[in-house]
């Protein structure tokens, strides 16, 4: 809890859609931007340990708009509406989400998607951590990965499963540590799969312009990284 500062209010544009979607074990949900144009083409987004809150929602218009609105963007909603901005409440929420629901969620998703989508996966936090894991649980249909300082798989024959390469964007800390991520390397190369990373000498959450220690200069970096790996991995100019 001692990462995660109480965020500041954030005021998303409103451009996008709440929309609901099958899911096994009841209906999800999340919030949608709409490519411009027809588009194969799918990022999810995964929350921080608050929920879908509104800087999610923000950060969600943001790379639709700078995807040039070529890409279909969904913040997909993993606490079933449940948000948070108090760090002991959040700790419970997280914790208290069950896997198989978590993975019914991402699944409905990618069902709402199409079976023709390309997805790729971005995420921030417990978000970094499913970007990486929803990324294997739609291995045919994913094409790109983006982890902010997530907990990594670090299962040499999960690992395999993955067809595409991953972008880490971590932070200087000592749960996700440069021993835990120089170890998710090893095992990524173990794997097959290719890893591009930066360890910034930032704290945990560096890149949430509602956190307290936002740190604009990390930030910047690694958006730029991250645009830069979408763009490519979408074959967009």
């Amino acid at each position: 809890m001692a990462l995660h500062p109480s965020p500041k209010p954030a005021q998303p544009a409103n451009s996008g859609t709440r929309i609901r979607f099958a899911a096994e074990g009841g209906e999800a949900q999340g919030y949608y931007l709409e490519a411009e144009k027809p588009s194969a083409l799918w990022l999810f987004v995964y929350q921080e340990w608050w929920g879908l809150n509104a800087n999610i929602m923000e950060e969600a218009e943001k790379l639709h708009r700078d995807l040039g609105g070529q890409v279909h963007v969904l913040a997909v909603d993993m606490y079933d509406g449940e948000v948070t901005d108090q760090p002991q409440e959040a700790r419970v929420l997280m914790s208290g989400r069950k896997e198989e629901r978590l993975q019914a969620i991402v699944q409905g998703a990618a069902a709402y998607a199409g079976p023709g989508a390309k997805i790729a996966h971005l995420g921030w936090c417990f978000g970094g951590a499913w970007s990486l894991k929803a990324s294997l649980l739609t291995a045919e249909q994913t094409v790109g990965t983006v982890m902010y300082y997530g907990m990594p798989v670090r299962d040499v024959e999960a690992l395999k499963a993955l067809n595409n390469d991953v972008l880490g964007l971590f932070a200087t800390e000592t749960a996700i540590s440069q021993e835990v991520i120089e170890d998710f390397a090893a095992k990524m190369q173990e794997a097959g799969k290719g890893l591009d990373y930066t360890i910034y000498d930032a704290i945990h959450g560096f890149a949430n312009p509602s956190n307290p220690r936002f740190d604009p200069e990390a930030t910047a970096d690694a958006y730029a990284k991250a645009m830069d790996y979408l763009k490519n991995t979408f074959g967009l100019s």
